[in-house]
């Protein structure tokens, strides 16, 4: 038995009487689903378990994230920004060091048991895989999103991805539901040690192609074969959420349970039938994403690529509402630390706040600067109040656009001509935050 193990086997005898005091933590990541795909915000694809669970949580209406995925999955397991660790793009290569302390290894040291069901995208071989970062049970796509049958990501060294604990597996059936499977297995299984589930589903990341079941609940105004696809896609992800809830009320874990539900980034428009990836024989067509009524989409600054919907659900604990707190994906480590009783032993430099005061308190955070790294250090962006600067790189140029958030949610007004002063002001604020960019790059 290797060391680690033995301490935290050590850890958890010694933290036995307080487990039942130790709140379950879940962690469901939708792909690319864009701030008006649910049906809470408008959508066109009934989510009914989504809908019960806002109805009943509390929405956080201003969560940001990372405009891609890899860097938004780093943010998260680190407390993080993901530009500390130059990862900025969808990247294949180990984005972590090795020694870093992430989410699930914190909470490990205080009992928890850990599982990932889903996409990592953090290091797309066997050995760079959540096993090497904390988690005690894995399953899924190594790499990023892959075509939903054959569950291949795209042509190269990383095609072949599908896995548990780090095993590469051949497997039937759609991704969505084996994905909702595994996590509903695990929990099942689960006996008095407290637990964190991380389910980061590639719905509704392209290719998609639904099994006819979906496509045949598809309200009839929706039109035209990618979008029914798409909508599906929507149905589907709702209803695997809705079996992972029904298997924590299963066991007796719900009211002991904090639910997190959001996506990685902002809705896509790009083509579905990416030929990037092995033919899976899926439909030809844009994806029609729909952010409305935020500017943007993945991969930009702007706030239809950086704000997700996001809902906290833990009956009895979290009051019912909505709050327009911001806040960021760097934000669920801290939090989650302070829920299971995990302090640091060392500094871990997170960016991070813990938001339990206001999940449990409603007590409002106080104005602090929001820092974004766009794809390929193309720009960077700074959310400070109500004010948001993004920096736009072109070759050795930059300028700048200044939005009073508030007031110019679809960010129209450029204001940056206007408020020189300010534009400044938010400059300095934002090259103090990412003076500590890069600080911790894996070494190759």
């Amino acid at each position: 038995m290797c060391v680690i193990h033995t301490v935290v086997l050590l850890l958890a005898a010694q933290c036995g009487s307080t487990f039942a005091e130790k709140p379950n933590l879940v962690f469901i990541m939708a792909d690319d689903l864009g701030w008006a795909d649910v049906g809470f915000h408008g959508g066109s694809a009934p989510t009914p378990n989504l809908d019960r669970l806002v109805a009943t949580g509390l929405e956080l209406t201003e969560h940001y994230v990372a405009p891609v995925c890899s860097p938004t999955r780093a943010g998260l397991l680190t407390g993080r920004c993901w530009s500390r660790f130059n990862v900025t793009n969808p990247q294949n290569e180990r984005a972590l060091p090795f020694d870093t302390v992430t989410l699930p290894r914190a909470l490990k040291a205080v009992g928890y048991e850990t599982c990932l069901s889903g996409k990592w995208h953090l290091g797309s071989l066997p050995e760079w895989g959540p096993s090497h970062f904390g988690f005690d049970h894995c399953y899924g796509s190594l790499a990023g999103g892959v075509s939903p049958w054959n569950h291949f990501y795209k042509k190269g060294p990383y095609a072949t991805t599908w896995h548990r604990n780090e095993r590469l597996i051949e497997e039937d059936g759609h991704v969505t539901d084996l994905i909702a499977r595994e996590a509903v297995q695990w929990i099942k299984s689960r006996t008095d040690r407290p637990f964190f589930l991380y389910v980061p589903f590639t719905a509704v990341h392209l290719p998609v192609k639904e099994p006819a079941e979906w496509l045949e609940r598809v309200p009839a105004v929706i039109q035209n074969e990618v979008p029914r696809h798409y909508a599906a896609s929507i149905m589907h992800l709702d209803h695997a959420v809705g079996q992972i809830i029904k298997a924590i009320e299963a066991t007796g874990k719900r009211d002991n349970t904090l639910l997190i539900i959001t996506s990685d980034n902002g809705g896509s428009w790009a083509e579905n039938n990416d030929l990037k990836y092995p033919d899976d024989n899926c439909p030809n067509g844009r994806l029609p994403s729909n952010n409305r009524p935020l500017r943007g989409q993945k991969g930009t600054l702007y706030e239809g690529g950086t704000r997700v919907p996001a809902i906290a659900n833990w009956p009895g604990k979290v009051n019912a509402g909505k709050s327009d707190s911001p806040v960021q994906v760097i934000d669920w480590m801290p939090t989650f630390c302070s829920l299971a009783g995990y302090s640091p032993n060392s500094d871990l430099k997170w960016d991070g706040t813990d938001l339990s005061g206001l999940l449990l308190q409603g007590v409002a955070l106080p104005d602090r600067p929001l820092y974004t790294v766009a794809p390929g250090w193309r720009g960077r962006s700074i959310r400070l109040g109500k004010w948001k600067l993004i920096e736009l790189k072109s070759g050795a140029q930059l300028r700048y656009e200044l939005y009073n958030i508030a007031d110019d949610l679809q960010e129209t007004t450029d204001q940056s001509q206007s408020e020189p002063a300010l534009v400044e002001e938010l400059k300095a604020a934002m090259m103090q935050v990412a003076a500590r960019d890069r600080d911790a790059v894996v070494e190759r």
